[in-house]
């Protein structure tokens, strides 16, 4: 589905700093969501690289792969647990388990992105959330990661 407007506007970061695209599946009941992502030669990050066509291909950073994990982590908390930024919720990441570079991805072809909730812990106003994600490209493993973040509703002072 193409991305509300409302989304959007929730969004902690622009539209230079989202990068998706559009949203491709929502199970709440398996607490996972699928975004796609499109790739360039012009992303952050990746649009400082020098690249070479042997020794450094253009590649999407693994740097903004890390990023994107809390971009897809912010569909889960939008739209499975209803977590609004706009309603003072702000999510951080707290630990990288464990992060696998399994390929480069390159700058042509879209990343889709897929976040699942494998641990959810609710104390007052804070979920503490661990995530598994899975990075494909033309359904090529690119990122797999085990991470653990912290939601918070935070006052408006």
């Amino acid at each position: 589905m193409p991305l509300e407007p409302d989304f959007i506007d929730d969004c902690p970061y622009g539209p230079e700093g989202m990068l998706i695209d559009e949203i491709l599946e929502i199970r709440p009941d398996r607490h996972f969501v699928r975004a796609r992502m499109p790739t360039s030669p012009e992303l952050p990050i990746t649009r400082a690289q020098r690249t070479h066509a042997t020794r450094h291909p253009s590649h999407v950073s693994g740097g903004l792969m890390i990023h994107m994990t809390g971009m897809v982590a912010f569909v889960h908390s939008y739209y499975v647990l209803g977590l609004k930024h706009r309603e003072g919720w702000i999510g951080y990441g707290v630990r990288i388990h464990d992060a696998k570079y399994t390929a480069l991805a390159n700058t042509k072809d879209p990343l889709i992105l897929e976040c699942t909730a494998t641990r959810i812990r609710r104390i007052r106003e804070q979920y503490f959330i661990r995530y598994r994600f899975a990075f494909k490209q033309n359904e090529k493993a690119i990122y797999e990661g085990d991470q653990s973040a912290i939601w918070q509703r935070v006052s408006s002072d």
